[in-house]
């Protein structure tokens, strides 16, 4: 089984998590931050990667802090749970629509990282949640996971549906990329030889 648990500590935050790459979508996810919370349950639930997270941070100075050491935990998990990716398919994709919104995520486990984000949110808020929040998170995990990730916005009016897209649409492209080719289990999806 594709298993992993990183536990982070800074002057900030305290984060650990517990990743099976292999599972059902089953999640427990505590932050603290209820959208962010939510927010990750999607990511469990449609990558169908189990997902367990547990942070405690300054929230009382704002949610910062917690949302970018989540996303550099989560991102380091994932990375070793892949291992050297033997047998991955590497590559995903998902083009998604939610109500007005529709998203499209591409990404690519290259051991490169590198993010483009074409995303504008309509308000500043979601909720109480900054939603210039959901770029950080996302910057960290595809940073620290190895992950070149492409998430272009195609339209949206709604911040909230924006951003509960971006995070099934990455779930999606996800489950796709880590999945096992049986036709390349024993093989790397690279021509060099490594990834």
């Amino acid at each position: 089984m594709r298993k992993n648990k990183i536990t982070r500590e800074t002057n900030e935050t305290k984060v650990s998590v517990s990743i099976n790459l292999d599972g059902t979508g089953e999640y427990s996810n505590d932050t603290n931050v209820g959208f962010f919370d939510h927010m990750l349950d999607q990511l469990s639930r449609h990558s169908l990667i189990d997902l367990k997270v547990k942070t405690t941070g300054d929230t009382e100075i704002d949610d910062h802090h917690t949302v970018e050491d989540t996303g550099i935990a989560l991102g380091q998990a994932l990375k070793n749970a892949l291992g050297n990716k033997q047998g991955i398919v590497r590559y995903g994709s998902c083009h998604l629509p939610m109500d007005d919104a529709q998203i499209r995520t591409s990404l690519d486990f290259s051991s490169r990282p590198y993010f483009i984000w074409n995303v504008s949110f309509s308000t500043n808020k979601i909720g109480n949640f900054d939603a210039e929040l959901v770029r950080e998170f996302f910057q960290a995990f595809s940073t620290h996971a190895g992950l070149t990730l492409h998430v272009d916005m195609v339209h949206g009016i709604n911040s909230h549906h924006i951003a509960e897209a971006i995070f099934k649409s990455v779930a999606k492209a996800l489950r796709q990329a880590i999945e096992i080719d049986p036709r390349m289990a024993k093989s790397l999806p690279s021509t060099k030889g490594t990834l």
